[in-house]
């Protein structure tokens, strides 16, 4: 493991890896339901459904990830009985996309099922491959 990786990247790596193991997906799933209490994140954003940070693993010059407050182990498990959720995860992302001045400098919104997915908890990842500023 990197030494210069901050002990809350090291956590995340750990359950990455732990989520590709069956029997240790319920303690993964565990962790990202309680994952205020286990791990200090800097909120970039928050809401009623919603939470956003930096990935700690990122990928690209801004890589954020959005995650459900409840757990939902994979989009085929989403709650389709409530609008709000749907409508707090499009308020986050136009609130991302706003303050890291996206519009203008590209952005892509994904997200991962099945084999592709690699934590047992569904997410979304807002990334730019152009490294920009913060508009505050």
């Amino acid at each position: 493991m990197d030494r210069s990786a901050s002990l809350k990247t090291k956590l995340v790596r750990i359950f990455l890896w732990a989520a590709r193991i069956n029997i240790l997906k319920p303690l993964v799933l565990y962790f990202f339901k309680h994952m205020e209490r286990f791990l200090p994140i800097e909120r970039l954003f928050e809401n009623e459904h919603w939470l956003a940070f930096e990935h700690p693993q990122p990928a690209y010059p801004l890589h954020l990830l959005l995650l459900p407050k409840k757990p939902i182990p994979s989009l085929m498990e989403t709650p389709l009985e409530s609008p709000e959720f749907y409508r707090d995860l499009m308020a986050a992302v136009k609130a991302l996309v706003q303050r890291y001045d996206l519009e203008t400098r590209g952005y892509r919104l994904i997200t991962n099922g099945g084999p592709n997915q690699s934590i047992p908890q569904w997410h979304w990842h807002l990334i730019s491959e152009t490294p920009g500023d913060v508009n505050d």
